[in-house]
């Protein structure tokens, strides 16, 4: 029978088994052999790839499939290869070649699998004979990114406001004003998020407000995109907002510790999060506004490193160098978030006990 099985394993470096820029991941193929059977070579291969692919249908009888991938490192190493002689022959028994590599201290993105696409690190070994088709054993391992230290724009408060008129009809007349916003864009796993909101009911309906924190991940491949979005949290107002009312409330969000961080570092895949606030008013569209939250990896980015920045003075206490993150603005659009510059005038702060800025 010759080669009855082939493994590969490597050992944990810390008690989550994750693996981060610049951490070396270390471990053994291990070659089960029931009688002498010569080799040409037996390898072991580090890679970490994302690739994407979904299908769409037009009409009856046309389907598109749409597809990329994107390659972040690969290293090959070889643990046996036969020699001019061509004579490499194992003995029948078990036996166990160890192995180490250094994953590249480069910019990645984490391990992920969504809808249609997925994020993955893996370790191969390929043992080649002549004339026989390469036996073959792969395992995966989590790559969290290491977390540097972030812009200073992520630390800007975020605002955003929304009116409208339920119309002039039988059922319903006047208007719905709100004010939500939230101290700053990024927040770690774990972390309370708090929504400030500002709602007046001047209509002759009675009002819901509720509050999401929700997932959207984006593929991307051959020009198209496919979006699939997900609520991670609903938290509902404690009462119902009568007619003719006006409230100020502070809605806390508690983010999950497992939440997977925002991946904004990946051409081809992204994990965005956005916070949504919505009144639920009865026969008319609910207005809502939606603002951007950037999820960052607890582990690894401690609350010291997220420097509060000072607008009165428009500077940062020891500013932070880049972190690489493709911020993004108040909305669902993937454009880069404006930080604002040392010329600028910065916004007023809100006085929710006045009510004004």
């Amino acid at each position: 029978m010759g080669i009855e099985s082939i493994s590969v394993d490597y050992d944990a470096i810390n008690e989550k088994n994750t693996f981060s820029n610049g951490d070396h991941i270390s471990g053994r193929v291990t070659v089960h052999v029931s009688s002498p059977t010569k080799i040409q070579s037996l390898a072991i291969k580090a890679k970490g790839k994302a690739k994407v692919r979904w299908s769409e249908h037009y009409g009856n009888n046309t389907t598109v499939t749409y597809s990329d991938k994107e390659k972040y490192f690969s290293e090959e190493k070889l643990l046996l290869e036969e020699g001019p002689a061509g004579s490499l022959e194992l003995a029948a028994g078990r036996h166990v070649y160890p192995f180490s590599f250094q994953i590249p201290d480069i910019d990645m993105p984490p391990s992920f699998k969504g809808s249609h696409g997925k994020i993955r690190y893996n370790l191969k070994a390929i043992l080649s004979r002549s004339l026989h088709v390469d036996k073959k054993a792969k395992t995966s391992f989590t790559f969290i990114a290491k977390a540097y230290r972030p812009d200073p724009g992520l630390m800007v408060p975020q605002y955003g406001s929304k009116d409208k008129d339920v119309g002039l009809s039988f059922f319903a007349s006047g208007n719905i004003s709100m004010n939500i916003s939230t101290e700053k864009m990024a927040y770690h796993q774990g972390e309370d998020v708090q929504v400030k909101a500002e709602i007046i009911n001047s209509s002759t309906r009675k009002i819901v407000p509720k509050f999401y924190i929700y997932q959207k991940q984006s593929f991307f491949a051959m020009k198209r995109r496919r979006v699939v979005t997900k609520d991670i949290l609903k938290e509902k107002g404690l009462n119902p907002m009568q007619s003719s009312t006006s409230e100020i409330m502070t809605q806390n969000m508690t983010i999950p510790k497992e939440l997977l961080p925002s991946v904004l570092n990946c051409r081809i895949i992204k994990v965005e999060y956005r916070i949504k606030a919505v009144l639920h008013v009865s026969m008319s569209r609910d207005p809502e506004i939606k603002l951007p939250l950037i999820i960052l990896l607890q582990e690894h980015t401690k609350e010291a490193e997220l420097p509060a920045y000072d607008w009165s003075t428009q500077k940062m206490e020891s500013p932070p160098p880049a972190y690489g993150w493709s911020t993004q603005t108040n909305g669902d659009a993937m454009s880069a978030y404006n930080w604002p510059n040392q010329n600028e005038a910065a916004p007023p702060a809100y006085d929710w006990s006045t009510n004004k800025k």
